[in-house]
Parts: structure tokens; C-alpha cells; sequence
């Protein structure tokens, strides 16, 4: 494989809305260029870059990769990207490392959840967009009503540079609006000939190409001038014009395929050429040793690398792919870690194409590549010389948004689990894993059901650890309502030294997220200073199994302001059961009450369905926050008790048609309702305590 320089390369990021044709348009630019000897299909599972079962089975991108091909004395990088809210984290990922997106938009569909979702993404980062109106093959395919929906979402600068000769299953070659002319194809989509625009296009052609030309000229003075002299601009105005627009995010370029039937590809591949700008045009985001903004010069910064995504291969271990921002990385060479301050040993680089690694001498600035075994390297790491002072700006990750309560299937499993998902989290770090200090149990939390679902497969296939699926407990909490006075008293006698303790305290509600507080108002050695810590003691212990319903009892206060002592039976033991029994005193009057844990929630679905869905979450005890419309989708933000929401996905996919993502944190506590209060309270003391209740 030969090396190229920068100005020869294109990185480009496949993204949109899950369906749209992305993994099978990446097969067919690997096809067209030569990259591959036949178009791989999803149906068939054979593309380069859905190369995981689960893929495979599921016929949908679940992780990004990478394949690359050359075209034209170029070298195109191309990452296929997943499309569903599951896995739009590594969709972002590859966007930081891409110097154009490519959103592939369905012709039946038109804007979709993700595509809004991808295009926002891709204006936080400054990216060039080109749009690619695909699958014009389908039943019901249409330009004017995809572009109705895409001028809603996105404004009028998106703007046809192609149109589509024929429709649905006739469509059969494209108007370049460029060249202002005709290309049609051979039956396997690689013949392409130019011809005059047909008649029953030409004045759909010619509006279409006049507005192009008046939106190019606009975004530049220059040419705004000579379209006022002329009326128009020549084909080579029209197209340095256009490729600067695109390059500023002033204009949007849409062009017209198939994957599946294979046509309008090979035009597509010379438009990335054209209108993608090389790396050299773009330098990655950095920021100093404080985490503030700076820069680095590209040209004198020795070789450095961002790391992007990490792929954990049963076989060769950890795969650290990256993407060269400066000077080149040679095999078999030495690079420092910036983020951990560690050296690294650089074994074979390579090339990724689909999940077979190419070995390649070096790898120059702009460049995607990957290397094996790197000891201490992860997702988001930056790699430089030695005394580099700045790393790129870090990745952000989702949080997530569903957890389930996971068990092993067999007992010796229990300490593969954690080493299992700890090489899962390299991979993913949208992956969450924790003990719940309340619970107990091993919460394993994900963006959403499939995500947790693919996960688990993971752990079986690649690490042979089978597991079982829990919806996790709720975290209730217990507090009190109302101050009072207690008092606790042990006295037990059992021959010889008995056991005395005696203390009164008084207890008072506090603010919420205060959990607890004790104070020592004991005067005159009413009780003796080295047993004080005892009463507390008693006290923290009791609370950690409330009252209730055996959930932690929160936001208290608790004075402790008199007691009495044995000289004799009086010991540590015997205060701290005094402490006990004065909670449990105090309790039967402060109003103890449930409290739960209230959500965060921002659901994203098209706008058809924002009644019904708004609906539901009222039923859900949920309270609306506000909605917010934009193109064709709508975001509603609503504040819903966790309980109501641990079955929330499967409901909105069902509503939705699986057109709807949600995103979910942490807010407060709040008291539960009395009617679902006794419910819990009830389940809670069925099931012997707080450990059983809600788990399916």
C-alpha cells in the first residue's frame, strides 16, 4: 500500500439515521474505486465494515470502522458510522477525526431523528457537510419531498447538485448541475457516459442549476460581482465557488444515489475529492495542561496522534486506532502518551480495512492507521513527543440512560464478569459498571435496551460469560417529616456486669441532599464523652435499614442532649443499642416518609408523535418541562420518577416505530406519592426487605 501525503487524503465520516444506506454506500465506493473485488451487501452480511456477528445478525452498524481506497492518485478514508441513538457516541467519535461528513439521507424517508442529531453534531465541530440522497431506487423515493423535509431542518443551503433521471426503480443516472449535463450507467453501475440533459428535465435542470449558481455566488463577493456583470458564472467559477461554500459551511451539497443498485457512485467518489478539503486545511481542537483552548503548530510538533476508538480483538488484543495530526509514525518506533504521561512502544502500524489490519512502514500527518498492544493507551488519548505541553480536547461521552442488574450464570463467573466489562469499556466507554452501594447489585448501564442487549452477547461470545438480566432496584430513600423527641433506653442483666445505655435526642427534617448531621449538646458528663461516638454510631446503623421499607433514611438531623450512664454496666455496646432504640422512638412520630429518585428526561422523536408521547409521560407521572420544535422533530423535556421509566424504551420504540431516542439523568429526590408509597412499603416487606421489589 502505498504511503500518501496529506494533500492527497480524504477522511470522511458516514453518518444519519439508522436505515439510510450508509454501511451498504460505504460497500459500494470500496467496489467502484477497486478497493474490493464485489459489492458486498448487508442483506448477505458480506461488507467490509459490518464484520461483527452481531451485525451481521441484526443487519444494522453497531460500531464504527474504518475502510479506505484509492481513487485517482488520492487516498480515500472512509468511517462507516452506526445510525441508531443506541451507538451515536461512536458516531461522534468519528466526526472528531473526519475532515467532512458525508449524511446519507433515505429518498423515502427524507430527515430523520439522527440526521438532525448528526447535523448539530457536525456544526459543534465545523465540518463540512455533503449530503447523499440515497436509496433513489425505493418504492415511494422522491427528491422534492426529501428536500421539503431537508429544507425544513436545515435551511435552503442544502442544495441539489445533482438531479435524478428517472424514479424509483427507473431511476437509471443523474444531471450533473455542475457540468450541466447528463450521466447515465451500465447495468453494474461502472460504466458511466455523459450525454445532453434529457428534454423532459431540461427546465427542472435549469432552475435547479440557476438557483446553485445564485447560492454559490452569494457566499462570495467576488463572485457575487461577476454573476451581476454576467447573469451567471462559468462552470469553473461555479465549481471553485462551490468548493470553498462547501468548505464554510455556507453551502450544502446534495447528490443523488443507489447503493444497492450501485449508481451515482463513481460521481460520488469524485466529489469527495473535489469537495472534501485535505487535512492540511484543519487542525484538531487542543487545549494547555489546564484544560483551556490553545493551538499547536502541525508543522513543527514532531509526530502526535489523537486516539479515537479502541477495538478489544480476541485475538490480538487491544486495537488503538488513531488519526496522525502532525510529522509521521513509523513502525517499530517510541511515542509518548500526553494524557498519562507514559511511553509507548510502537509495534506494526497499519491501515484498517474493515477489521483486516494492512501493514505499512509509516504513517504520515492526516492519515487514519491503527496499531496493536499498546500497554497503557485508551479512547480520547493523545500521543506526541516527549514534553509535548498541550493534548487534544477531551471526548465527551453520553452518559447513560438504562441500567440492568446483571448475575452470572454460573457461580465461577463472578470475577471474569468485571474483567470481561472492563475490556468491553476500552471499546465502549459509554459502558457503565458499578457495584450499587445501596443494592448491591452489579448495575451495568448502556444507552438504551440494544445497547445492554449487544453488550451481553459481547461478554458471551468473546469472553464466554453468560449472564442474567435484571431491571435493577429502585434506590428509594427514607426521610422524616416532622420534629420530635425521643428516647432510648438499654438495660440488660445477665449476672455479673449487665448493660446499661440511656439517651434522648431530638430529631428535625433537613433540606433535601443534606442526608445527615449529629450534634453533641450533652452538658455535665450526663453521659460520658467516650461513649457519646457509640449513640451516633447506633444511630448512622439504623438509619442505613430505615423504617419503612428497610431503604436509608436521609436528610436528618439528630441532637443529642441528655442521657444517664452506669458506672458499671455502662459500655460502648450498650450506647450504641440506645442510639438504635431512640431512632426507632423517634421514627414513630417524625412522619417518616419514601422519597424517590426523580429523572431528567429529553425525548427526540418526529413531531407527529409529540401528543402521544407527551401523553405518556404524563401517565408516567411525569411533569412537561418545555418542547421544542425544529424541522421535522420535536424534543420534549419532562422531569418522571425513575420507577415509571425502566421500561421507557421498549414503549417509545413501539410508539415511534423506533423513530424516537430518549436521553435520561439523575435530577433529585422527591416524595413518593401515599398511593405508591404503600405499594412499595408492601412489596417491601413481601419480599423481606428492599432487595426484591421491581426486578423482572
Amino acid at each position: 500500500m502505498k504511503v500518501y501525503d496529506s494533500e492527497q487524503i480524504r477522511n470522511v465520516a458516514i453518518v444519519g439515521h439508522s436505515g439510510s444506506g450508509k454501511t451498504q454506500l460505504t460497500s459500494a465506493l470500496l467496489y467502484d474505486a477497486g478497493a474490493v473485488n464485489r459489492l458486498g451487501l448487508v442483506d448477505d452480511g458480506t461488507t467490509t465494515t459490518d464484520y461483527d456477528e452481531e451485525e451481521v445478525a441484526r443487519k444494522h452498524t453497531l460500531s464504527a470502522a474504518t475502510a479506505f481506497a484509492e481513487w485517482k492518485k488520492h487516498k480515500i478514508n472512509l468511517i462507516d458510522t452506526p445510525g441508531m441513538a443506541n451507538f451515536f457516541s461512536d458516531a461522534r467519535s468519528a466526526l472528531r477525526v473526519a475532515d467532512a461528513a458525508v449524511v446519507v439521507v433515505d429518498a423515502v424517508s427524507g430527515s430523520e431523528v439522527i440526521t438532525e442529531k448528526v447535523w448539530a453534531a457536525t456544526a459543534e465541530l465545523d465540518l463540512p457537510c455533503i449530503v447523499v440522497l440515497n436509496r433513489l431506487d425505493r418504492e415511494r423515493a422522491s427528491l422534492s419531498r426529501s428536500l421539503e423535509s431537508l429544507h425544513e431542518a436545515f435551511g435552503r443551503t442544502l442544495v441539489p447538485v445533482q438531479l435524478p433521471i428517472g424514479e424509483e426503480k427507473a431511476f437509471s443516472g443523474i444531471v450533473d448541475l455542475v457540468a450541466n449535463q447528463a450521466v447515465t450507467f451500465g447495468e453494474d453501475g461502472q460504466s458511466p457516459s455523459s450525454a445532453d440533459v434529457p428534454a423532459e428535465l431540461a427546465d427542472e435542470a435549469n432552475a435547479a442549476r440557476e438557483a446553485l449558481i445564485e447560492l454559490v455566488a452569494e457566499a462570495d463577493e467576488s463572485l457575487m460581482e461577476q454573476f451581476f456583470e454576467a447573469g451567471t458564472l462559468t462552470q469553473a467559477q461555479l465549481e471553485s465557488g462551490l468548493t470553498a461554500a462547501t468548505a464554510n459551511r455556507q453551502v450544502f451539497p446534495l447528490f443523488c444515489t443507489s447503493a444497492i443498485t450501485n449508481l451515482g457512485i463513481q460521481s460520488l467518489l469524485d466529489a469527495l475529492l473535489t469537495y472534501v478539503p485535505s487535512p492540511l486545511s484543519r487542525n484538531l481542537p487542543v487545549v494547555d495542561s489546564e484544560g483551556e483552548p490553545t493551538s499547536y503548530d502541525a508543522g513543527d510538533s514532531g509526530a502526535s496522534a489523537l486516539v479515537w476508538k479502541t477495538v478489544a480483538d480476541p485475538f490480538a488484543g487491544r486495537i488503538t486506532m488513531f488519526r496522525i495530526t502532525s510529522g509521521t509514525l513509523a513502525s517499530d518506533s517510541t511515542i509518548r502518551n500526553v494524557s498519562n504521561d507514559s511511553a509507548e512502544r510502537v509495534g506494526a502500524v497499519g491501515l484498517m480495512q474493515g477489521k483486516t489490519q494492512e501493514t505499512v512502514p509509516e504513517i504520515k500527518a492526516g492519515d487514519l492507521g491503527s496499531v496493536a498492544k499498546l500497554k497503557d493507551t485508551r479512547t480520547g488519548d493523545t500521543l506526541a513527543a516527549k514534553g509535548t505541553s498541550w493534548r487534544f480536547a477531551p471526548f465527551l461521552f453520553t452518559e447513560p440512560v438504562l441500567s440492568y442488574a446483571i448475575e452470572p450464570k454460573s457461580r465461577g463467573d463472578e470475577e471474569k464478569i468485571s474483567t470481561a466489562l472492563q475490556r468491553l469499556q476500552e471499546e465502549d466507554p459509554t459502558i457503565r459498571y458499578a457495584r450499587d452501594p445501596q443494592t448491591g447489585q452489579l448495575l451495568l448501564s448502556g444507552q438504551g435496551q440494544l445497547h445492554i442487549e449487544v453488550t451481553v452477547a459481547k461478554l458471551k461470545r468473546r469472553f464466554g460469560v453468560e449472564v442474567n438480566l435484571k431491571l435493577p432496584r429502585i434506590p428509594y430513600r427514607e426521610t422524616i417529616k416532622a420534629a420530635t423527641e425521643a428516647h432510648g433506653r438499654h438495660k440488660k442483666q445477665t449476672g455479673g456486669h449487665g448493660q446499661f445505655g440511656d439517651c434522648k435526642i431530638k430529631v428535625r427534617p433537613l433540606e433535601r441532599g443534606q442526608d445527615f448531621e449529629f450534634i453533641d449538646e450533652i452538658f455535665g458528663g450526663a453521659i460520658p464523652r467516650g461513649f457519646i461516638p457509640a449513640v451516633e454510631k447506633g444511630i448512622q446503623e439504623a438509619r442505613t435499614r430505615g423504617y419503612l421499607a428497610g431503604y436509608p433514611m436521609v436528610d436528618f438531623s439528630v441532637t443529642l442532649y441528655d442521657g444517664s450512664f452506669h458506672p458499671v454496666d455502662s459500655n460502648e455496646m450498650s450506647f450504641k443499642m440506645a442510639g438504635r432504640l431512640a431512632f426507632r422512638d423517634a421514627m414513630e412520630r417524625a412522619k417518616p416518609t419514601l422519597l424517590e429518585p426523580v429523572m431528567n428526561v429529553e425525548v427526540y422523536a418526529p413531531s407527529d408523535y409529540a401528543g402521544d408521547l407527551m401523553g405518556d409521560l404524563n401517565g408516567r407521572r411525569g411533569r412537561i418541562g418545555g418542547m421544542d420544535t425544529r424541522g421535522a422533530s420535536t424534543s420534549i423535556k419532562a422531569q418522571v420518577p425513575m420507577s415509571e421509566m425502566l421500561t421507557y424504551e421498549q414503549q417509545l420504540t413501539s410508539a415511534t416505530g423506533g423513530r424516537g431516542s430518549y436521553h435520561m439523568e439523575f435530577s433529585h429526590y422527591e416524595e413518593v406519592p401515599a398511593h405508591v408509597q404503600e405499594k412499595v412499603i408492601a412489596e417491601a416487606k413481601a419480599g423481606g426487605g428492599n432487595g426484591d421489589d421491581d426486578e423482572g
